[in-house]
């Protein structure tokens, strides 16, 4: 499998700043699956600029609602430092299986979303309320829309086509 190559990546985590002395990071989760670490031995370092690597993961735990990672050949801080806004990735075939109806947020993100036969606009961006999650979507003229990804007002969601279907109550899309 070639994890460094143009496969789609799934980034777990993001590198936000050292831990201790002996070249760990602390990483910020971007994954709600963080067990998915136990069966990690390697992990692709993207760095900002978006280039690729792999890395073996020699150990990791968590801090609070963070990770902290050591990395093979990560031995003290200035190596550390130097991965501090890196991103940690897996390949998108290794994503964990979600449940019929599920899906994650980057695969709604780019749909274009239909109203009949109205295009909306694409999805943005999926917003956590704490409640029924937004989808965030921007239309041609750059106006934002909101609506809530609730299964009385999204009828269809096909990733695979990148489109969803939607059945607003009146007045949701004028706000």
């Amino acid at each position: 499998m070639d994890q460094t190559g143009s496969d789609e990546l799934i980034v777990i985590a993001r590198a936000v700043r050292t831990h201790g002395l002996k070249g760990e990071i602390v990483a910020e989760l971007l994954t709600d699956f963080p067990e998915r670490f136990e069966d990690l031995d390697d992990l692709i370092l993207v760095s900002p600029a978006k280039e690729r690597r792999e890395i073996q993961l020699e150990d990791y735990w968590f801090q609070k609602d963070r990770v902290v990672l050591k990395l093979a050949g990560c031995d003290d801080i200035d190596q550390a430092k130097a991965l501090v806004g890196y991103d940690f990735a897996v390949p998108e075939s290794e994503r964990v299986p979600l449940g019929e109806d599920e899906f994650y947020d980057w695969e709604l993100e780019g749909c274009t979303v239909m109203a009949g036969d109205k295009n909306i606009g694409q999805v943005r961006s999926v917003m956590r309320t704490g409640a029924t999650e937004i989808l965030v979507i921007g239309d041609v003229d750059g106006k934002e829309r909101m609506v809530p990804l609730a299964e009385s007002i999204v009828v269809k969601i096909d990733p695979a086509e990148k489109a969803i279907v939607v059945d607003p109550p009146e007045g949701l899309l004028d706000l």
